[in-house]
């Protein structure tokens, strides 16, 4: 259904909204909301609607077959009224048949006798009446334009009907054959402004038993359905009564009446005529297909007529039906449809504005912790987060983020002051590393100092220990020359302890220009 297919849309719209309002947590919490509820709403809607549609249709089906049947009884009262009429003339006209100037009488006592009547004939065999010719007929109508028997109207008298001999037609041939009562299906009097009528035709026996001619009683076909027609109970509904040949019986468009069959209607649309041969069934029922661009439903059943004791219940071959424009049965179903999903709709938009406005006032705090968050995340650890009343989620985290937010500016604090103390130790420290670095230069320098004025005398003394080596022989003191020895031993380890010296000093320069 077109509804059901506009909700459906609107809700995959709405599961949509997180991407397209992503960054609105209280537009995203009511849209959710509305959508649960528009779900739960759709398919309690859908369940009902599927129930309340099969209930409209069992009570639509309900109403058709009463319908149904109360228009075949409103047809059925028209014929037995035309059939009462005949027998009440009939059984007269049976005591007269010797007096040939009294039929015109007759035809026109059931004219007057019945206003549904529009016309009456008798007509006898060949040579019944020799006197009155080979063939005798008298017919009596109203005027055609007067359709419910204006008894001021002048009657109108004839000798014949139609265009060929009164003996070849059916009216007169179905009765003669069967001996029993008939209607016929509808005949087209063309020598009466092409009028379409149906007949009530009786056979009249003689005295022997031998059936000796025909009463036949006419019936306008638009007549009977004006008076159908004004009786119908849905504004655009119409019964039709069809013949056993498929003509119109009962129509409410005149022109088919008068021209047409139900099967020429149909042979331009496989849809109708299988509507048309589904009522041509004999069977009961109701089948769907559409006509003039309206999908309508057609409800049949055959025409059955009403039992009356002393009426002939012979099968006409008539079936009736009943169209109903499918938005007659389903209208008022389909306008509630259309409120429920209009206040359906309407309802859920104020739900979704009420939710928005809710939420967005219970969600001020968290938007107060996000912007809090913003300027801690920035550096300004003291900002102050105020106290909250609210009892639930939302109010418990203000309080854990007030906690967490004080227990961070309280570890600041503590950082900042022992960042504080640990930079003047280390100014501290720079000085004293910066004093240590100088006295050991002094130290290095000094080395230097006291090495290069060593290094002059040792060197001397070695050099004077050579020459007095080299001017002393082995005969004179070789006590002295021991002792010289000695000296240049020792020299020679002082001057080795102060090349080390140096080359430690030297060292322990390069390290610290380093």
């Amino acid at each position: 259904m077109l509804f059901i297919q506009k909700i459906i849309y609107i809700c995959i719209r709405m599961l949509l909204i997180d991407r397209i309002i992503n960054r609105k947590l209280s537009v995203q919490i009511s849209a959710k909301v509305v959508l649960a509820i528009a779900l739960l709403l759709t398919i309690a809607l859908f369940v009902m609607l599927t129930f309340s549609r099969e209930a409209v249709t069992k009570e639509a089906h309900h109403n058709a077959e009463h319908t149904l049947e109360y228009t075949a009884r409103q047809i059925d009262n028209v014929l037995l009224d035309v059939e009462q009429a005949s027998g009440n003339i009939y059984w007269d006209l049976l005591t007269h048949l010797d007096n040939p100037d009294r039929m015109t009488k007759y035809c026109e006592e059931l004219v007057h006798a019945c206003p549904f009547i529009a016309g009456s004939a008798i007509a006898f065999e060949p040579d019944y009446y020799k006197e009155k010719g080979q063939l005798f007929m008298t017919y009596v109508h109203r005027s055609y334009d007067d359709s419910l028997g204006n008894e001021d109207s002048p009657l109108i008298h004839r000798t014949a009907f139609g265009t060929k001999p009164y003996t070849e037609q059916s009216w007169y041939r179905q009765p003669i054959d069967s001996g029993r009562p008939v209607w016929i299906d509808p005949l087209k009097n063309e020598d009466a402004e092409g009028v379409a009528i149906t007949s009530f035709c009786m056979p009249i026996y003689g005295k022997e038993g031998r059936r000796v001619g025909v009463l036949a009683v006419d019936v306008t076909l638009s007549l009977l359905s004006k008076i159908v027609l004004a009786a119908k109970t849905s504004p655009n509904s119409y019964a039709v009564l069809l013949g056993s040949d498929g003509s119109y019986i009962v129509h409410p468009e005149k022109q088919k009446i008068d021209h047409q069959s139900v099967y020429n209607v149909a042979d331009a649309d496989p849809a109708l005529r299988e509507a048309v041969e589904a009522v041509m069934s004999g069977e009961t029922g109701f089948k769907a297909f559409r006509i003039h661009g309206v999908d309508s439903y057609v409800f049949y059943k055959p025409f059955v007529r009403s039992v009356v004791p002393g009426r002939s219940l012979d099968d006409a071959g008539w079936h009736i039906g009943l169209v109903y424009p499918k938005r007659e049965i389903y209208g008022d179903f389909y306008m509630v449809i259309g409120i429920i999903v209009l206040i359906g709709v309407i309802g859920l938009i104020i739900l979704f504005i009420g939710c928005r406005m809710v939420t967005h006032r219970q969600l001020l705090p968290l938007r107060m912790l996000s912007d809090s968050a913003q300027r801690i995340s920035e550096g300004n650890y003291n900002d102050v987060i105020p106290d909250t009343r609210q009892q639930d989620e939302v109010g418990t985290l203000q309080n854990h983020f007030q906690q967490m937010q004080q227990a961070l500016s309280v570890h600041v604090g503590e950082l900042e002051r022992l960042t504080n103390r640990l930079r003047k130790q280390g100014d501290v420290l720079s000085k004293s590393y910066d004093r240590i670095k100088e006295a050991d230069r002094v130290k290095t320098a000094f080395l230097h100092h006291m090495t290069d004025q060593m290094i002059p005398p040792v060197s001397k003394i070695e050099s004077d220990v050579e020459s007095l080596e080299a001017h002393v022989t082995d005969q004179q003191e070789e006590g002295i020359a021991s002792l010289v020895q000695e000296i240049d031993e020792q020299g020679k380890v002082v001057t080795g302890l102060l090349n080390h010296l140096l080359d430690v000093s030297q060292a322990k320069e390069k390290e610290d220009d380093v």
